[in-house]
Formats: C-alpha cells, sequence, structure tokens
C-alpha cells in the first residue's frame, strides 16, 4: 500500500515538474517573440491601445465676391469619426452606435459597409455637426465603444435660401466612383471635396492639407496628454468676379419663377450675375442630405438641381434673329435696304407658316425686322441664306459650342447641319427646315450664357470673351496654364455692326418688342424672344398642369450700351408664355448695374447714344 502512494506521488511530482517546464517554454517562446524576433509588430499592438491618431481636418477657403464680400465662409462644428481597428466586434456595436447618436441602424451599417475596403486604419466619418448630446454619449460609453472619436472640423456655411447655389454648389464626401476619377486619384474614402459648381470647380484650391494629432489615451480610451501634431492648412481664398448687387437684383426678380438670368461684362468675360430657378439650399448637403430631401429634389419636375443658366438647351426664339442678321449681312446674302413684304404669313415649299403678328408688318427691311421681330422677313432671309452659310456664321459666333466658362456640366447647344442631321437621325436635311431655324426653333438649342456670349460678342464688335466667374489672374497663382482670359476674334465689318445693333437699340426705344425695358436716360439694347414648346392647338386640347407644362418659353437678351457694352444680360422664363414677362427682369439688373456705378462715381448716368467707335483689338487674338 505505501509503494502504491509513493509511485502516485513520485507521477504528480514528474507531471508538475513537466507542466513547469511546459509554462517555462511558453513563456520563453512568447519573451521570444516579443523581445528579439517580433518586437516592432508587438510594440505597434501595444501603441494602439495607448496611442490614437486623429485627423486635424483643415478648412476651406472663403469665397468673396469682386468686392471682397463673404459669400461662403465655415463655422466650427464637430465630426464624430469610427475608429475600426478599436472595435474587437464592431457588428455587434452598431446598432448601439447608431441608437446613441440618433441615426438610422441600417443606413449607419451600409454606410461602413461601403467603406469596407479603405485601409483599416482609416477613420469613417459617421456623424457630421454633432450635438452635445451626441459627444456625451461617446464621453459616457468609452469603455464599450472605444472606437468612437469626435474631431472639430469646419463646416461649410452657404447664403440662405438658396442664393448663388448653382454658382457655388456644394460639398460632400467623396464617393467610390469619384475615386476612380483622374482628378480625385489621390484622394481617400471619406474626403470632403466639392460635388458641384464653384466647389467642384475649383476644388483643388479651396480644400486644404489636413494635419495629424497623436494623444496618448487611458484604458478608458480618453485622452490624457499629446504626443506631437501635424498642424493643418486651410484653403486657398477665391475671389469671385460675381457682383453681389447685382446678384441680389437678378435673384430677386427671379423669385418664384423658373429659369435662368445671366449677366456678364463682354469686354473681359467677367461673369457679374447668375441665377437659376428653382434653387436648393446648399447648406442640407454641408453636413448629408436627407434620403427625403434627396428624393423631393430630383424627383421634382422643374429640375432645381439644374443650372439652367448653362445647362437648360432650348429653343432661342427670335433672339436668334440677331445672329441671323450677321450672316445675312456678311454673307452679302441681304443688304440694309433689302426688304420684304409680310401680310401676316408667307408661303415656302408648298406650306403657310404665319408671322406672329396677325395683320403683317407690311414692307419691312432689316432695321424694321429687328425692331418689330417679323418672322415673315427672317423666314425669307433664312430660305436665301440657306442651312449651310447659317450653321457656318451661328457656329463662328458662339452657338453650338460651349461657351468654356468655369463651372463643371456646361451644355453646348445645337446649331442644326444636315452632315449633323444624317449622322444623328439616319435623315437627309429638308429644304423646307430652313424656315422653322430662322426663326430660333426647329433644331436650334441655345442656353442662356451662350445667347450673352453671342450677342454680347456680336454687339463689341467681334470679339468674344470667355465667360469666368474667378478673375484671371488669381487662378493662375494656382493653375499657370490656366486660359480663362481667351479671346477670339471673329471679324464682322463696322457696317454689319451698327445695323444689327441699332435694331436691338431700336427694340427697346423705338416701340419695339421690348419697350417694356426702356430706361429712362440708360442706353440699352436687345433682342425678344418666344420659342414654341408645343403647337397652339395642343396647347389649348390640353387642361391643367400640363397645359402650363406646354406654354412658350420667353427670352429676353439685353446689352448696356448697344454698341460696345459693358453689360450683356440674358434671361430665360421657361413656360413665361412672352418674352414681355423676360424684360423687366433683364432691366432690373442693367438698372442695378448703370445706378451702382453713379453710386461709386458720384456722377451721372450717361444718356444713350445710338452708337460707339469700335474697340481696339486686346493683344494676342484666336
Amino acid at each position: 500500500m505505501l509503494d502504491r502512494d509513493t509511485k502516485f506521488a513520485q507521477y504528480k511530482i514528474a507531471f508538475v515538474q513537466y507542466l513547469t517546464v511546459a509554462i517555462f517554454f511558453v513563456l520563453a517562446s512568447g519573451f521570444w517573440r516579443l523581445q528579439i524576433s517580433q518586437p516592432d509588430y508587438y510594440r505597434e499592438l501595444a501603441d494602439q491601445n495607448r496611442i490614437k491618431s486623429l485627423p486635424v481636418l483643415a478648412p476651406r477657403g472663403r469665397i468673396t465676391d469682386r468686392d471682397g464680400r463673404t459669400i461662403v465662409e465655415h463655422y466650427p462644428s464637430f465630426t464624430i469619426l469610427l475608429l475600426r481597428e478599436q472595435f474587437k466586434d464592431l457588428e455587434s456595436a452598431i446598432p448601439k452606435i447608431a441608437e446613441g447618436l440618433d441615426l438610422d441602424t441600417n443606413e449607419l451599417r451600409n454606410h461602413i459597409h461601403r467603406l469596407r475596403s479603405a485601409p483599416h486604419y482609416e477613420p469613417i466619418r459617421i456623424k457630421e455637426d454633432a450635438t452635445l448630446a451626441d459627444l456625451a454619449f461617446i464621453e459616457s460609453h468609452r469603455d464599450e465603444l472605444p472606437g468612437l472619436e469626435h474631431v472639430e472640423e469646419s463646416r461649410r456655411l452657404y447664403p440662405r435660401d438658396g442664393f448663388m447655389a448653382h454658382v457655388i454648389g456644394y460639398v460632400g464626401e467623396v464617393s467610390e466612383p469619384e475615386l476612380d476619377l483622374p482628378e480625385f486619384a489621390n484622394f481617400r474614402t471619406g474626403q470632403i471635396i466639392g460635388k458641384t459648381g464653384l466647389e467642384r470647380q475649383y476644388n483643388d484650391i479651396l480644400m486644404g492639407q489636413d494635419g495629424m494629432r497623436r494623444v496618448i489615451v487611458n484604458n478608458r480610451g480618453k485622452e490624457v496628454s499629446r504626443l506631437d501634431e501635424l498642424p493643418s492648412k486651410g484653403g486657398n481664398p477665391l475671389r469671385l468676379t460675381i457682383d453681389l448687387d447685382l446678384q441680389a437684383a437678378a435673384e430677386a426678380a427671379m423669385e418664384g419663377k423658373t429659369g435662368g438670368v445671366v449677366a456678364l461684362d463682354p469686354r473681359t468675360g467677367e461673369i457679374l450675375a447668375m441665377v437659376s430657378r428653382p434653387t436648393f439650399d446648399p447648406n442640407k448637403f454641408a453636413v448629408r442630405i436627407l434620403r427625403q430631401d434627396w428624393k423631393d429634389l430630383t424627383d421634382d419636375p422643374n429640375h432645381p438641381l439644374m443650372n439652367k443658366a448653362i445647362q437648360a438647351q432650348l429653343a432661342p426664339g427670335s433672339t436668334f434673329k440677331i445672329v441671323e442678321s450677321v450672316a445675312a449681312l456678311e454673307s452679302g446674302t441681304i443688304t440694309e435696304d433689302t426688304g420684304f413684304n409680310c401680310v401676316g404669313s408667307a408661303t415656302f415649299y408648298g406650306r403657310s407658316y404665319k408671322c406672329h403678328t396677325k395683320g403683317g408688318h407690311g414692307h419691312t427691311t432689316l432695321h424694321r425686322g429687328i425692331v418689330f421681330s417679323c418672322d415673315v422677313f427672317f423666314y425669307n432671309v433664312g430660305v436665301k441664306l440657306g442651312i449651310d452659310k447659317l450653321a457656318y456664321y451661328a457656329m463662328h459666333l458662339g452657338l453650338g459650342a460651349k461657351t468654356g466658362v468655369d463651372l463643371p456640366s456646361e451644355e453646348e447647344g445645337l446649331m442644326p447641319t444636315p452632315a449633323w442631321k444624317l449622322k444623328t437621325l439616319r435623315d437627309k436635311w429638308y429644304a423646307g427646315e430652313i424656315v422653322s431655324v430662322a426663326i430660333g426653333q426647329g433644331y436650334v438649342l441655345a442656353t442662356p450664357i451662350q445667347l450673352a456670349y453671342a450677342i454680347g460678342g456680336i454687339a463689341s464688335g467681334g470679339y468674344f470673351r470667355r465667360p469666368h466667374l474667378v478673375f484671371p489672374s488669381e487662378v493662375k497663382q494656382w493653375r499657370p496654364n490656366a486660359d480663362l482670359d481667351h479671346t477670339t476674334y471673329f471679324p464682322i465689318s463696322d457696317d454689319t455692326v451698327e445695323q444689327v445693333t441699332s435694331g436691338m437699340y431700336g427694340v427697346v426705344n423705338e416701340g419695339g418688342t421690348a419697350a417694356r425695358a426702356r430706361l429712362v436716360g440708360i442706353d440699352l439694347g436687345g433682342k425678344t424672344g418666344t420659342a414654341q414648346v408645343a403647337s397652339n392647338d395642343l396647347v389649348k386640347a390640353m387642361k391643367g398642369n400640363k397645359e402650363m407644362d406646354l406654354r412658350d418659353n420667353a427670352w429676353f437678351v439685353g446689352v448696356s450700351p448697344h454698341r460696345n457694352p459693358e453689360i450683356a444680360v440674358t434671361c430665360l422664363l421657361e413656360h413665361g408664355e412672352s418674352s414681355a414677362n423676360a424684360t423687366p427682369i433683364v432691366r432690373e439688373v442693367v438698372r442695378a448695374y448703370w445706378e451702382k456705378k453713379q453710386r461709386q462715381s458720384g456722377g451721372v448716368i450717361q444718356a444713350a447714344k445710338p452708337s460707339s467707335p469700335k474697340p481696339q483689338p486686346p493683344g494676342v487674338l484666336n
């Protein structure tokens, strides 16, 4: 019995000895890995438990008007970040995070999953403009949710009520498809970029350079001290050519309407005002737009997200007659004395075409044709010109191509040709189609900025300056190859310019179609346009909202002075029904321009003058 107990004791001693050796071997192996084999790896893991790297977010540059008045600035706020490496089981923590921060659980989960391919060490922005309650939640749950941090960030503050929304644009997180674009090749997931407007066009100038700070935290994840900090660098300011006084006048005049307004200086290409209606509130995008708000914007049939000043491609109506007049005079198709008899209609290629005045205009020459916008006169001119000559001049005068304005997504309009129709519609050009093109209908499409550019350039003697919203000299500080001050010259004789601009002067001041635009003591010329959306019979047959959607679009392009203008303004009213509704809007913008100039000079507005000398060629032209 004793021998058996002795042997059992010996087994126990041997087991303990072997166990001790095994434990020692495990400890020795761990020591070897920690101190000799992989010390850097384990040191990094230890540092992650006590050191956090947090971004120092850079503010975007301020945006001001031409006089230095602030348009877009920023305000301090807090953004909540999710540090994925701090979570052992992030998936199970998502519901609690969503509840505590008043977020939708599914949206938060989808947001995190969309960014799962991003490097694990990069923080994910999960809530902007955090409240004090959000910050309190983070502090009170550091034990169970150590991967939540808040950082101070400068948030974009845009003007209220959608003022200048389409020009300025808005910012938001860079998306996965955008990361594939060359311009965002060096960006990382979650960074804030300009999405539309000037915010997008000059994103590289406006955005700053983020910094980084490293802090030591305790076992509860609370910061106890700082190690080092790389400060952020704020974005560069952007001074626009926009004049806030003119912009305010244009915005007020367009209130409650649908369409766009562009005011520019044809001498320089500087855009003084740009409005699109309806508008939207970019402040909703500055944080993260709600799904319902986005749906409301995208479902709106009036397209509030479209910048109609540069994207609305519509038939220009009778404003096109200015372009046609230049083409006819310069090609020798007509002279100042060429006339046609208007009895209210005319027949071409076996079909009758009406003039907008039922009783007709009688014997009509160019001046009278422009002043009273006689359709029959321009039908005849168009037929004599032919589509090839008309298209040649129209394209060289600025139609059918982008103006090059420094905004993304500008549309190019359309000046039809037989080659275009054959390629696009697989059909030949019919001779009778020139009749509708001659009055700016048919396939012709133009944007408001194109008409301001084209007619402003014609009134300037053939000098077409690229429209721009930022001063070229300032952009060249960051983009030396920028060509915003580009000028194109297309030769137009003095006699042609005089005849056409004299007609435009008469449109406003000689009882023409824009008599409502007349301003006492101010030289203003222009051209009205009414473009059909559907036939009159169809409009009469429709009722309710659909009838409204088929009403004519209204245009007016004004230049002041009428020769060598300082300002050219285009107004488009979608379904405005009559150009008489567009003329007062241009009048108010022109009035605001001259009244401000009078205040600044302390002088008196110059009386209207019928003509002025042709300007000298500006340096190198293309």
